[in-house]
């Protein structure tokens, strides 16, 4: 560890406790302040919204402005104003029934903020998954700490400044550094620690948090497959599956995984797709509308994959492109692999960028099968024209969300909670999951000075024989 993480390290440190003292003081802010720091967000990335798109671009090499507006920017907006708009609702406190032997008493459930809250963000949406997060904490009334990724820089600094001005640092901050600093801070004494990332790291997270017994959400990913039922418009189901593959490049966590078709139809299904890929994406290398790869490790990460499945007989489908150009500008063109070899890496990993996998199906209960199978996946997509058997593919499977005939978008309704299950993730947030994600659901009995309970004690009597037996009737 460099003396630079040491201090940082230990400056995060004081930034924790400062946070749980401020946190002390105002243990209930008040709801119209509440909503004032999501307004404060929701101008924040209006008034910046070239420069977020600017140091976006700058850290992947190249990321489409179109997709950072609309991926990042807009969303956290629109995630803001919706949780402000219904936050009363929400925070208010709920009165629940009173069995007859309790009575007379009020019950309650108070909805209070639990504390002071750690973010852990990832590379692949790195201002939405950062704020995202904190507009659900913000509007639970909790103080945060954020924890952007290292392979980010120029978004994890911009994102530190503009927090910076927003925010006093007793309230939300940003803490920059590298996987010292990362794992430093998932061993910080939370009230909650919010991770979104890899499974693998997800794991060591989860571990770190439970020496302190701090409560985690996991927002992992998997392998989210789409499955197309047999008669179901075959350009149709590409147009929508190459758009949600190929948007930031596939490096999106319920990006369509692999494509399960009909058997016999899987070359079809793959030239479809590239074909649309080709029409909306006329040359990768040099089109600022088709996003780069992160980094070089992945990007080599990638070409391994494809040369793997290659080796083991799969056949290759890329978008025509300049190949020399596409590596300088490290960027993948958009790519299909039919039936590659079902121990190869490209169906065993996370793939988290423009490769396809298309394999064919028997019948729907043996593509059903393999997804239930491997571990249930951060999202399912089941194109059909028949509602029954949308219904009977979803009866037969488990994962975190669906899309019906479409994919990504059940992630922008703000109503609908965001997660996964199993191994894919844990906890859910967006909307109003997201603000009991970071919310203490406070049981509340009150009676009056005497209560007949008080009957109940030794020695034990009539009273004690009527209440027991009326419970175990």
């Amino acid at each position: 560890m460099s003396d630079a993480e040491a201090k940082q390290i230990e400056r995060m440190k004081s930034l924790l406790a400062a946070q749980q003292e401020a946190f002390r003081h105002e243990r209930h802010r008040p709801l119209e302040l509440r909503k004032a720091d999501l307004a404060r967000i929701a101008d924040l990335c209006r008034k910046n919204s070239d420069a977020i798109c600017e140091a976006i671009s700058r850290d992947f090499g190249n990321r489409a402005k179109q997709e950072s507006v609309i991926g990042e920017i807009a969303f956290v907006i629109q995630d803001a104003d919706h949780t402000a708009k219904h936050l009363a609702k929400w925070a208010k406190s709920r009165k629940v029934g009173v069995p007859m032997t309790m009575a007379p008493g009020k019950a309650t459930i108070r909805r209070e903020p639990k504390g002071v809250v750690g973010i852990v963000s990832p590379w692949n949406y790195p201002f939405q998954l950062a704020m995202a997060p904190l507009v659900a904490a913000l509007g639970a009334g909790c103080r945060a700490m954020i924890k952007p990724s290292e392979l980010t820089p120029a978004t994890s600094e911009l994102l530190k400044s503009l927090i910076g001005e927003a925010f006093e640092e007793d309230h939300v901050c940003v803490i920059t550094g590298g996987p010292a600093v990362g794992q430093a801070f998932s061993s910080l004494k939370f009230d909650h620690l919010f991770y979104t990332g890899s499974t693998q790291v997800g794991r060591l997270v989860a571990m770190a948090a439970a020496e302190n017994l701090v409560p985690v959400t996991l927002e992992l990913g998997g392998k989210s497959p789409a499955i197309v039922a047999p008669g179901y418009p075959k350009v149709s189901a590409a147009k929508s599956i190459g758009w949600g593959k190929f948007f930031n490049a596939g490096q999106t966590c319920v990006a369509p995984d692999y494509v399960m078709v009909p058997k016999g139809e899987e070359k079809s299904m793959g030239e479809a797709i590239i074909k649309i890929a080709e029409h909306e994406f006329p040359e990768a290398a040099s089109d600022d509308a088709y996003t780069a790869i992160v980094s070089d490790r992945h990007y080599e990460r990638l070409a391994a994959m494809i040369e793997e499945a290659r080796a083991g007989g799969a056949e290759i489908l890329q978008a025509q492109h300049d190949a020399q150009a596409a590596q300088a500008a490290r960027k993948i063109p958009p790519t299909v692999i039919l039936n590659p070899p079902a121990d190869s890496k490209l169906m065993t990993e996370e793939i988290f960028g423009p490769l396809l996998p298309v394999v064919g199906y028997s019948e729907i209960d043996s593509a059903t099968g393999y997804v239930a199978d491997h571990d249930h996946p951060l999202a399912l997509y089941v194109y059909s024209t028949d509602k029954e058997m949308a219904a009977r593919i979803l009866d037969q499977s488990q994962s975190g969300g669906v899309g019906i005939n479409t994919n990504l978008l059940h992630l922008s309704i703000p109503d609908l909670p965001f997660g996964g299950i199993g191994a894919s993730g844990q906890g859910a947030y967006h909307g109003e999951a997201g603000f009991l994600t970071f919310t203490h659901e406070r049981s509340v009995f009150a009676t009056g000075k005497w209560h007949p309970s008080r009957l109940l004690a030794p020695p034990y009597g009539k009273f004690y024989e009527t209440v027991a037996k009326k419970q175990m009737s």
